[in-house]
């Protein structure tokens, strides 16, 4: 059959044909150029700083768009002016959908690997290692995939096949492979977030509950930490974010506060002594800034002396030189105060029942703090 007769068949006229046709061509022409006009400004947009991220998704989106699908809707345009029977209105009706919901699912496939993207390189501080490169191309596989799967279901809804059927098998096949893998799925997402949230990153020194070390490694399912003892420890990514983690390489300060104690008895006049004389130490030593001094407690054990001070550098053997220093210090300053750090003797009452008598004793204990 020529495409005169189909056409007879049809019941179309060569003029309402031509019409057809016509429209077809100038629909062409039409979204073509506002595509091209809307192209220009999306870009103009991409330039405005305020806009830059909306425009730069829109354009590269844009982008994707198929010219198939823009001769196809043309071509749509051009049949829904025909007069056609029943059956070809419907398919007419069928086709626009496929070619619609083709370039939408186009677009939501560009788009989200654009977003994504540009979220791991705003947030990846620069840094492309193997674990970012998984967790980008995992969330992009994933997003896709959904956006295709919702396409492909829907243009069976619309072509009449049910598959109310086939959508609750696949949620319960779903939940069922949940089910069985949910440990490493909670260690795959948690290797997600650790990507994209980053509370600590390979080389930061860090202490989990009872263990230390410098991290080694983040896997999509472990994390491998050098303990300070030399073992490696192996700790799955989902255990590790339930935990309170202290990361020390990113301190910028570190807060100190220590005790001194020296005798009870020391007169008040020399315990009044010591805050100033710790406050003059303390500020003696490089890169330290002095918080404060003071008499904590009395009892009949001791007198406490409390100092707080900040260093103003994470590094830990600084630290620790400028901590020994300090004490040093003190503890000469206690002797040229004439001050003691020992407990005062105390009398313990021996009381012996064989004799029915007492005895007294009296002997020093030692100071254990």
């Amino acid at each position: 059959m020529d495409i005169r007769g189909f056409i007879s068949s049809l019941n179309i006229t060569l003029p309402n044909a031509l019409f057809a046709l016509a429209a077809a061509v100038v629909s062409f022409i039409v979204i073509h150029a506002a595509l091209l006009l809307f192209r220009r400004r999306v870009c103009k947009l991409s330039d405005e700083r305020a806009h830059r991220p909306v425009g730069e998704v829109l354009r590269q989106t844009l982008a994707r768009t198929s010219n198939l699908a823009i001769i196809a809707t043309a071509l749509l345009i051009g049949l829904s002016v025909l007069d056609l029977p029943a059956p070809w209105n419907e398919r007419v009706r069928h086709l626009w959908f496929i070619t619609l919901g083709a370039q939408l699912a186009l677009w939501l496939h560009r788009a989200v690997a654009v977003t994504a993207r540009r979220y791991f390189r705003q947030h990846g501080h620069g840094a492309e290692d193997d674990q970012v490169t998984v967790a980008h191309t995992l969330m992009i596989w994933v997003l896709q995939t959904s956006v295709w799967t919702v396409f492909a279901l829907a243009m069976l809804s619309n072509l009449g096949i049910n598959v109310t059927t086939f959508v609750a098998s696949l949620g319960i096949g779903g939940v069922a492979i949940a089910l069985a893998v949910q440990n490493i799925l909670g260690d795959l997402f948690a290797s997600l977030a650790i990507a994209v949230d980053k509370p600590f990153e390979v080389g930061d020194f860090l202490a989990v509950n009872d263990f230390s070390g410098t991290v080694e490694h983040v896997g999509l399912k472990t994390t491998r930490i050098r303990a300070l003892s030399g073992e490696q420890i192996v700790i799955s990514n989902a255990e590790i974010l339930k935990n309170t983690v202290h990361n020390f390489k990113r301190m910028q300060t570190r807060h100190v506060q220590f005790s001194l104690r020296a005798c009870p008895t020391t007169p008040p006049e020399l315990a009044a002594k010591v805050p100033p004389a710790l406050k003059r130490i303390v500020e003696t030593k490089d890169k330290v800034n002095f918080e404060r001094a003071h008499v904590k407690s009395l009892d009949q054990n001791f007198i406490e002396f409390e100092v707080a001070y900040t260093m103003l550098t994470a590094d830990y053997i600084k630290f620790m030189d400028t901590q020994q220093a300090i004490i040093l210090e003190a503890m000469q300053m206690f002797i040229d105060q004439g001050i003691s750090t020992s407990t005062p003797p105390q009398t313990m009452l021996v009381h012996d029942q064989g004799h029915g008598g007492e005895k007294r004793g009296a002997g020093n204990v030692r100071n254990l703090h």
